[in-house]
């Protein structure tokens, strides 16, 4: 069966763990045999992929980076949105050629995941024709974007579980005007407990992706692999 080794590294600084994503693709390219899931949350940050539009911030940049809001242009597809804590990020590192050589199938299959995620929350996701990632109602909860590379992944999703949502008054979240955000917090109104998300999700990934997950490492451990 095929596997995916998990790497949970906790809060983290985003450019770290976008070097940490750039050294398993490498492995992943060289070994054709691993794949690996980066679990992660990250400091107040506003990526913008590669069809982003700076325009879409409508703060003054000097205000975020007092603020402590880091603004990085990234190498993923799609538009411009927020990190930050309270969020569940997951970067896949899979070699699809394992897997389905399509990304279409694999966009589809992420969003899978996070609807059934939702669902043993008692949220309805859905998604929306043409537009990428999982909503509920008109408000996205959880964001994908993704980068493809020799059939290798990288980038992921990000969904809302305690999320401060006033972060996202700083942009136009995926370019999209007449659409909001949401949060687990606020569609169950109370906590839900982050480890219960993670497994929920890894339950979910297990199924659709036809693997078994095989361990976990904190990031303090990511020295000893041989990457």
């Amino acid at each position: 069966m095929k596997t995916i080794q998990i790497i949970n590294t906790g809060l983290s600084d985003y450019r770290k763990i976008w070097d940490l994503q750039k050294k398993l693709f490498g492995q992943v390219v060289r070994s054709r045999s691993q794949n690996y899931l980066i679990i992660t949350e990250h400091n107040p940050v506003i990526t913008i992929g590669k069809s982003g539009n700076l325009n879409h911030i409508i703060t003054d940049l000097a205000y975020l980076e007092s603020n402590g809001i880091d603004v990085i242009e990234i190498d993923r597809g799609g538009d411009i949105t927020f990190h930050g804590p309270g969020q569940l990020v997951g970067y896949p590192i899979l070699d699809l050629s394992q897997f389905h050589q399509d990304v279409h199938w694999y966009l589809r299959n992420l969003e899978e995941v996070i609807i059934g995620t939702l669902k043993d929350l008692s949220i309805h996701g859905i998604r929306i024709p043409g537009l990428t990632g999982v909503w509920v109602g008109g408000k996205k909860i959880c964001a994908i974007g993704i980068k493809v590379t020799r059939w290798v992944t990288m980038h992921g999703f990000a969904m809302n579980i305690t999320t401060n949502l006033d972060y996202f008054k700083h942009i136009i979240p995926c370019g999209i005007m007449d659409m909001g955000v949401t949060s687990i917090l606020e569609e169950v109104g109370n906590n839900i407990d982050r480890n219960d998300v993670v497994m929920s999700l890894i339950n979910h990934l297990e199924k659709i992706f036809g693997v078994k997950i095989k361990k976990e490492w904190n990031y303090q451990d990511i020295q000893t692999l041989n990457l």
